[in-house]
């Protein structure tokens, strides 16, 4: 049931960040200022003389707001990528799988040196 829980908080996680990158897009262009009107920073940019402060506050929070969703996505990518290569995590086999194989495959070799010496001690015992 605890994998069920923790899919499931990773896929709000994603939604939440896909709204994000949609509120980021939706307002990319726009800003209210002082008299709570809205203005576009397009429309603000067509003007000879903008309002520069206007535009360096819609440029740092859509900065900022543009970090967040990287940093949001890339922790999800670093757990996904965690999951793909073998890495222990909730509900997956595959890390004890894997671990049981190359145990397996260190007892073969372990074998095969250990007859290599037992072949190497009847060869002295011989001379």
């Amino acid at each position: 049931m605890a994998t069920y829980s923790l899919a499931n908080e990773r896929l709000r996680a994603l939604e939440d960040i896909e709204r994000e990158i949609g509120a980021i897009l939706q307002n990319a262009g726009s800003e209210r200022d002082e008299q709570k009107a809205e203005r576009t920073v397009i429309l603000e940019l067509s003007k000879e003389k903008t309002n520069e402060r206007l535009l360096d506050r819609q440029a740092a929070a859509f900065t900022a707001s543009v970090q967040h969703v990287e940093a949001e996505l890339s922790a999800q990518i670093r757990y996904l990528t965690q999951v793909a290569t073998g890495q222990p995590h909730e509900g997956s086999s595959y890390s004890s799988r894997k671990d049981c194989q190359m145990a397996l495959k260190r007892v073969d070799y372990a074998r095969l040196k250990l007859s290599d010496v037992a072949r190497t001690c009847e060869q002295m015992l011989e001379n």
